[in-house]
């Protein structure tokens, strides 16, 4: 079994989701430079990974999973990387109370928990 990523889909404000949901990707909006330790996490996605696409529930805390996937393939490429994803569950809008300090683009590998379960879910 593959790991679990939870990954942000928001771009100075401009909410990527859908597109990304549309397009069957999803995207690193950082390059290796600005962002070397956001990129070093990215490069790690494997083939056969679960990814989710959270966002901050503001000033309630927690997260909300807005799309559940499959890692069908990674490219690294331009200084980007792009995922190209099987969107297995989309508009979700699932609320997790516990965010583990997932405020940036990417957060793992995770292993299957408790809290993973309750994200990944179906």
């Amino acid at each position: 079994m593959g790991n679990y990523w939870l990954v942000g889909a928001n771009w100075d404000g401009v909410a990527k989701d859908q597109s990304f949901v549309e397009q069957g990707i999803w995207m690193l909006g950082w390059n290796e430079e600005d962002q070397p330790s956001q990129y070093k996490k990215a490069e790690a996605i494997k083939i056969g990974d679960r990814v989710a696409i959270k966002k901050m529930r503001g000033q309630k805390g927690g997260l909300k999973i807005l799309h559940i996937g499959t890692i069908k393939g990674v490219i690294l490429d331009t200084n980007k990387i792009i995922c190209t994803v099987d969107w297995v569950v989309t508009n979700l809008n699932r609320d997790v109370e516990e965010s583990r300090g997932c405020f940036k683009s990417i957060h793992g590998p995770y292993k299957k928990d408790e809290w993973v379960q309750e994200i990944f879910c179906l």
